[in-house]
């Protein structure tokens, strides 16, 4: 493989560890001043957890040897020292990262849902099991030879769509959220506005960092295919994310009367989000569409926890669980060749909404199970007292602002 491509590959990878300090930035900035620092350190808390684990295990757990076996053997090169030693251990090893990049973000995405109200030491419980038995198994499935990449040959259809994520990284993590959000149940007094994001510029910055690490998350895998697609997944990764927040935007000023910048920062991330499945397989014009489609419908769909009654703190439910059925969904339309209104049938639509909704039932069930698991022994959530407090203080001894006269 000529170097500049193995330059891209780790380029990219860099680029996709940067997004999860963006979503600690983001949803730090979305919390109470007295929650920024736990909120935080969910997703540091899975960036230290989940690459160590993905190096004992988790690589090898991430491919199968045909599309009826779970997951890849766990212990078939624990730790990754037969990979590390191989005639091709300096590819392998940067694919190997780059895949941990994505294990880390997906279960770090998970934990907007119960900001405000759950504690460190059970997070990170949840997060570890959550990803042994969720993420490692469905990343096998889609992109390591599983049921999902086989699915159009197993039934004679084109082959599922899913370059970067919808089902593997949103779905599933929106799916997990809205089962936590079920589990610890809802914040004390629960309701519109209940809080005001507490630092809107540490939201915007969040935003930024997400959208700018996204073309590695998109375009990265191309340093495998010598970077043959790369034009269409940059341009549509700009052009949906930037179609979305103008169609949040829209929705925002009929429903509330303004355009907030929280909003536009929301709607970026919804078209990211849509876009993430789509990006290798869409016309720029029907990735814009794609993009105002999907910050429309997140910025209507975010409502939904007040219409149902759960309590997802940060809209991960409405943002990445709807944002990743959209984007799947689409690719049943409107990807290149096979889609139904561009030249194709109904059997892409079929194996995507299979695919996206395989992915929502499993991981739902399984993350319900464990966080009644965790919340029935050591508990979940919080004391009352410390959640109306601020639970900085309470779980890490700090605060995000502390201020004084010197």
């Amino acid at each position: 493989m000529d170097t500049g491509s193995i330059a891209w590959g780790l380029t990219a990878t860099a680029l996709v560890l940067f997004m999860t300090p963006g979503v600690a930035f983001f949803y730090g900035g979305l919390v109470k001043a007295k929650s920024v620092v736990s909120m935080m350190m969910m997703s540091f808390g899975a960036l230290g957890l989940i690459s160590v684990l993905w190096i004992l295990y988790g690589f090898n757990m991430s491919a199968v040897d045909g599309p009826l076996q779970f997951a890849g053997n766990p212990f078939s090169d624990f730790g990754l020292g037969a990979l590390a030693t191989g005639e091709s251990a300096n590819l392998d090893l940067l694919g190997a990262t780059y895949g941990a990049t994505f294990a880390i973000i997906t279960i770090a995405l998970i934990s907007g849902a119960v900001a405000d109200r759950a504690k460190f030491g059970s997070w990170m419980i949840f997060a570890g099991i959550w990803a042994t038995l969720v993420y490692f198994p469905v990343a096998a499935w889609v992109w390591g030879g599983g049921w999902i990449m086989e699915l159009g040959t197993t039934l004679g259809l084109s082959g599922v769509i899913d370059y970067a994520g919808g089902t593997a990284v949103h779905i599933n993590a929106g799916a997990a959220a809205l089962a936590l959000a079920l589990v610890l149940g809802k914040r004390i007094g629960f309701q519109k506005g209940i809080t005001k994001p507490h630092n809107v510029p540490l939201v915007l910055l969040g935003a930024a960092i997400l959208w700018f690490g996204w073309f590695g998350f998109n375009a990265g895998a191309e340093w495998l295919n010598g970077l043959e697609n790369v034009g269409l997944i940059v341009v549509n990764t700009l052009g949906a994310t930037a179609a979305a927040i103008l169609g949040w935007m829209v929705v925002e000023k009929v429903k509330d009367g303004k355009a907030t910048s929280v909003g536009a920062a929301s709607g970026a991330v919804a078209g990211l989000v849509a876009i993430t499945p789509a990006c290798a397989n869409l016309e720029p014009g029907w990735a814009l569409l794609l993009g105002v489609l999907a910050g429309a419908v997140c910025a209507m769909a975010i409502e939904m926890k007040f219409k149902f009654g759960f309590d997802d703190s940060l809209d991960v439910v409405g943002i990445h669980l709807v944002g990743g059925i959209i984007g799947t969904l689409y690719l049943g339309f409107f990807a290149i060749d096979t889609g139904l209104f561009v030249g194709g049938d109904l059997g892409q639509l079929a194996v995507q909404a299979i695919a996206a909704f395989a992915v929502l039932i499993y991981s739902f069930v399984i993350a319900y199970i464990l966080g009644l698991a965790i919340e029935k022994t050591i508990g979940f959530r919080v004391k009352n007292e410390d959640e109306v407090a601020g639970i900085d203080t309470s779980l890490h001894g700090e605060e995000g602002y502390a201020l004084a006269n010197v």
